[in-house]
Order: C-alpha cells, then sequence, then structure tokens
C-alpha cells in the first residue's frame, strides 16, 4: 500500500467515526433533557429515510456483481470508490437514527414530556412519499427495458440506475432535511435544545469524506471515482454548507441565548410549550 493509498484509508475511518459520533450528541441531550423541545420531527423522520436509501446504495455499489460490472461499463472500466466503511457508516446510520426518530413518535416509552406535535409537517410527509415514486418510477422503466431484450448499460436503462436513484433520494433528502430546524432557531432566536456537538463532528466528516474520494480518484486517474459516485460528493460538501449556517446560528446570531445555562435553557423551552408548537414550521 502506497502512502496515498493510507491516507485514503486513514481519512475513510476518521470520517466514518466523525459522522456516525455526529448522531450521539442530539440523541444523549434529549435523554438528559428528557424533552426534544427546541427541535423539530421533521429532521429525524426525513433523516431515516435518507440512510436506509444511502445504505441500499452503497451496499449494491460494494457487493453487486452486476452493479459493479454496469458501472464499469459506464465509467471507462472503473470500478465504485466506495469503501467498506462507507457500508459501516451507513448501516450504523440507519439503525442509529431510527432510534432518534422514536424519542419524538413514541416520547412516552422514553418518558418525554409531550411539548409539541410529534406529526411531521406536510411538506417532509411530501418528500417522503415523493421519494418512494420516484425509486418505484424507475424500477418499473428498467424492469420494462430488460423486458425487451438484451440492454447495453452504457446507454440503456439497467439496475445501476435504480441504485442511482437510492443515491439520490439520499441526496435530496440532504438538500432539505436540515431546512425545517434553522427555521426553528430562526424563530425561537436560539440554538438551544439543538446539539452544536453534531454538527462540529458533521463538519469534519464532510472534509474528510470529500477529501478521500478526491485522493481515490487521483489514484485512478480518472475524475469519474467522482462523477460516477456524485452522491457521496455532494453530500458532504452539501453538509458543510448546511453546518456553516448551524455555526452562525449558534456562535454568532444567537450566541447571547446560550449565557442562561441549561436550566434557563428547559425554562426557556419547556415552559412555552404551546407557544413552541405554533412556532413550529410547517412548511406548508
Amino acid at each position: 500500500m502506497g502512502f496515498a493509498e493510507f491516507v485514503s484509508g486513514l481519512f475513510g475511518w476518521i470520517y466514518t467515526f466523525c459522522w456516525s459520533a455526529s448522531f450521539y450528541p442530539q440523541l444523549i441531550l434529549n435523554v438528559r433533557r428528557k424533552s426534544t423541545a427546541g427541535t423539530t420531527v421533521d429532521f429525524p423522520f426525513i433523516n431515516v429515510l435518507g440512510f436506509v436509501a444511502y445504505a441500499a446504495s452503497t451496499l449494491s455499489f460494494y457487493y453487486s456483481p452486476v452493479v459493479r460490472s454496469q458501472y464499469a461499463a459506464r465509467n471507462n472500466g472503473l470500478t465504485p470508490t466506495v469503501q467498506f466503511n462507507d457500508i459501516t457508516f451507513a448501516l450504523h446510520a440507519s439503525a442509529i437514527t431510527s432510534i432518534t426518530l422514536s424519542q419524538y413518535l413514541a416520547r412516552p416509552l422514553w418518558g418525554f414530556a409531550l411539548t409539541s406535535s410529534n406529526r411531521p409537517s406536510r411538506f417532509v410527509t411530501g418528500v417522503w412519499l415523493g421519494c418512494l415514486v420516484g425509486v418505484l418510477v424507475t424500477y418499473i422503466v428498467v424492469a420494462s427495458v430488460k423486458a425487451k431484450g438484451p440492454v447495453d448499460p452504457a446507454t440503456d436503462w439497467c439496475e445501476l440506475d435504480i441504485v442511482y436513484a437510492f443515491g439520490y433520494v439520499k441526496l435530496f433528502i440532504t438538500l432539505v432535511k436540515f431546512t425545517p430546524q434553522i427555521l426553528v432557531n430562526y424563530r425561537n432566536k436560539s440554538t438551544q435544545g439543538w446539539s452544536i456537538s453534531q454538527i462540529t463532528l458533521d463538519f469534519v466528516g464532510g472534509v474528510l469524506s470529500t477529501a478521500q474520494q478526491g485522493i481515490d480518484s487521483v489514484l485512478q486517474h480518472d475524475w469519474s471515482g467522482i462523477t460516477g459516485n456524485p452522491v457521496k460528493f455532494a453530500l458532504g460538501n452539501i453538509s458543510m454548507v448546511y453546518d456553516c449556517i448551524f455555526f452562525v446560528q449558534h456562535y454568532i446570531l444567537y450566541n447571547h441565548a446560550q449565557k442562561g445555562g441549561v436550566q434557563a435553557e428547559e425554562e426557556s423551552l419547556l415552559g412555552n410549550e404551546d407557544d413552541e408548537g405554533q412556532r413550529r414550521p410547517r412548511l406548508d
């Protein structure tokens, strides 16, 4: 193994650790406060679907001989730049985001106060259903093309396109999933209840994930390592943009709201349940 391969592997496992660890601060914060006040159910609700779709995509790229051969046919005979650490991250993320979602949908089981509605907004529900329809339509198109006879994966619809559909579900969800929480912070003029630690870990993970993919593409002497797996590249960059927005909200715009301490935070959030429910953005 050369130095570049070592660095790629090192970056891959560090970003896997950072992104995986980023799911725990919010879950732990909710447990300590025995409340999900200050956050919105929209984020974990849509996050679960995104990571399940991402897991399906990475598993197919890494393990399916059919998908890998079709990828090679479209990308100069190269293999996907998906690494085993990508699979580890995707599977872990699917599990931990499901647990976090249960804190919103099954609050009595966690002993949490019922501070506001736990019903996802119609906008997020629509995105959820739209993503499922998109994958289903892609599957139908691929099945109809293959029913007509042999296909050329370099130009025709094939199983690879279904895998891409799963990947684009994750990409689209990443584009919209942070918006409800950004609006909650804006309307509350505070980031209290929203863990900034998870954002810091997410940002570091995004930097290293993008760096790993760039190194792998250089090693292949072909940028199809990025163009052939645009989802991974976009995930890292989009996450970093949103992370920067949260950094600005937490450390600059609403920094004064953090000085009251944990007790003041809980009194502020838990003592205005009805108001929070009204201020919760529906995005309808």
